[in-house]
């Protein structure tokens, strides 16, 4: 190993080289395997029953939530993925190395559910509290388990909080931004 630092060259020739490994892995090991299936299942249940049991009243605020806390779930996929701290053997997905049907759909789809019928910040914390042993304790060791889901250089217990801190926050920060608006609109106009 050289002392000096790789150049942006070089690293663009290591991911072209790792992009073309991902391309064959996907299409020997990932297409159409029993992960594969299982994650499209993943993929698309979840909205179809979202859309059956979503108040279609309350519509945008919902969705409000769910797009931010996506945007959350998804921003620390990455950064825990790019630390190493977990990867994906499989993906439904070729060109999106992280775990789609559950950034995208899963944890979304019960983030929106919880934010839905969990009015109150008690009864939303309690909740989230449950959603996060049922994720960190049950959901990710069985993932482990049927080899979706490899944890490199993290355990659980790290989870636990991250689910209910991430729920928390953006639940504040969609209440603080939507009193802010409706406090505005409120103003009369000079």
């Amino acid at each position: 190993m050289s002392d000096r630092y790789p150049s942006f060259e070089e690293i663009k020739d290591v991911d072209r080289k790792l992009t073309e490994m991902r391309k064959l892995y996907y299409y020997r090991h990932d297409l159409f395997s029993i992960q594969w299936w299982f994650l499209l299942v993943l993929l698309i249940v979840p909205w179809i029953i979202w859309w059956k049991m979503v108040d279609k009243s309350r519509l945008k605020d919902i969705l409000l939530y769910g797009f931010a806390i996506t945007i959350v779930i998804v921003l620390l996929d990455d950064i825990g993925s790019e630390l190493g701290l977990w990867s994906y053997p499989h993906q439904v997905f070729r060109l999106i190395p992280r775990l789609s049907p559950i950034d995208y759909s899963v944890l979304p789809v019960i983030h929106m559910l919880i934010y839905q019928y969990f009015r109150s910040w008690k009864s939303f914390v309690v909740a989230n509290v449950i959603l996060a042993l049922g994720a960190a304790f049950i959901a990710e060791p069985f993932f482990v388990w049927i080899d979706i889901y490899d944890m490199d250089h993290w355990k659980s217990i790290y989870s636990f909080p991250l689910y209910i801190a991430k729920a928390c926050f953006v639940k504040w920060s969609l209440e603080f931004m939507l009193s802010k608006a409706n406090r505005s609109q409120q103003k009369p106009a000079n």
